[in-house]
């Protein structure tokens, strides 16, 4: 569990940055580029938009689902730009740790004043 919040530290780190930088009030999918640019720029390893297959009774059925980004194959984060997190998007965001098999995942709203409000995290 210390590799996992390490790279969660990581992520939060510069998600923060993103947040100071750009502020609330943007669409989702900016700031998933601005994240992955600030990934980037920080050498953390991440995939966009990582397929998500859902196995039903033994097979794999391809349904579209994609988790926004994927970090270091160990941690999945869903970002969000909405007035306030639902449990819907806590749902969404346990039903993929357990479809993938991953155990932490961060959902992070960045449409909020201070980001630390706006960041759950989650271990199944």
């Amino acid at each position: 569990m210390d590799e996992l919040n390490k790279i969660s530290e990581k992520i939060i780190g510069a998600a923060i940055e993103v947040h100071k930088v750009t502020g609330p009030g943007l669409l989702e999918s900016t700031y998933e580029e601005c994240l992955c640019y600030e990934f980037e720029l920080r050498g953390i390893n991440c995939s966009r938009q990582h397929p998500l297959p859902l196995v039903y009774k033994g097979v794999n059925l391809e349904c579209g689902y994609r988790l926004d980004l994927l970090v270091d194959s160990k941690v999945v984060v869903e970002i969000k730009s909405v007035s306030r997190i639902e449990p819907v998007h806590e749902a969404q965001l346990i039903t993929y740790l357990k479809l993938g098999g991953w155990k932490l995942g961060l959902l992070i709203n960045f449409n909020v004043p201070v980001l630390r409000d706006g960041i759950r995290r989650r271990i199944v």
